[in-house]
């Protein structure tokens, strides 16, 4: 049986990922707000669509392609987020787990900090890409000639 003495070293240390949950929350937080600003804006470009006249219908489809694809790369994102948060959940549990069983799975608790960094780093990657999206977006919306 583990006493309290040697268990407050281990929550000391869980506390490491419970800080990463927390800054990933609100990093979901704000892609999802993110992405339904995207949602809304197609549902508006489609609702206007038949009022605008028909020269300009390609850049409407363009915009509706871009936000198609930003709203791709945001789902993404915040699946790889959601995975570094469950990462980080695990590895809280398997950190007092092998606290309180006196079990030694060293291998295992640098799989999870790995796995929850990298789908850290993957789901940043998305942002910045959804970033340079709603850029060309804007531009587009401001009739700034984009670069193909």
């Amino acid at each position: 049986m583990i006493t309290v003495a040697e268990l407050i070293p281990v929550l000391q240390v869980a506390i490491g990922p419970v800080v990463l949950i927390s800054g990933v929350g609100l990093l979901i937080l704000s892609l999802t707000n993110r992405l339904g600003r995207v949602i809304d804006r197609g549902r508006s470009l489609v609702r206007e669509m038949p009022e605008i006249p028909e020269r300009n219908h390609p850049n409407i489809l363009r915009q509706l392609h871009i936000l198609s694809l930003r709203a791709g790369l945001l789902q993404r994102a915040i699946a790889f987020a959601t995975l570094c948060v469950l990462c980080a959940a695990v590895l809280v549990i398997t950190l007092f787990f092998t606290a309180a069983l006196k079990l030694e799975n060293a291998w295992f608790i640098g799989i999870l900090f790995v796995a929850a960094m990298g789908s850290l780093i993957v789901a940043l990657v998305y942002f910045l890409q959804e970033l340079n999206q709603s850029l060309v977006a804007f531009r587009l919306d401001i009739g700034e000639d984009i670069p193909s």
